[in-house]
């Protein structure tokens, strides 16, 4: 992830993407939206439907925990679950990098 770090006076700390939008005082129109890329196909991931069919074929499974609100994914081989917002348009980049994370050198995160 890239961005900086912020450390508030009560102990909290969030990252920031894009310091210069919140410093100007834009708070996020600024900032560039992000998309995840399958990098094999080098197709923008524009649906969940998409991102289904290729998560399915790297072995990833959907899991229904319960929460109807999330979307989720888990594989057998290891302990790794992923849960997106059922809400595709609330699909960001904590999202995007959660699932790089857990398919290396598959998905990349850009700005658009």
């Amino acid at each position: 992830m890239s961005g900086v770090w912020v450390f508030k006076n009560n102990g909290v700390i969030r990252l920031v993407e894009n310091p210069a939008a919140e410093s100007d005082g834009r708070q996020g129109s600024g900032s560039r939206k992000k998309v995840l890329v399958h990098l094999p196909t080098g197709q923008v991931v524009s649906s969940y439907a998409f991102l289904e069919r290729i998560l399915t074929q790297l072995g990833w499974e959907r899991y229904y925990g319960g929460d109807p609100d999330l979307f989720q994914f888990h594989k057998r081989s290891s302990i790794d679950l992923i849960s997106l917002p059922r809400d595709f348009s609330r699909f960001n980049s904590v999202y995007m990098y959660d699932i790089v994370i857990k398919n290396p050198n598959l998905f990349h995160v850009r700005d658009v």
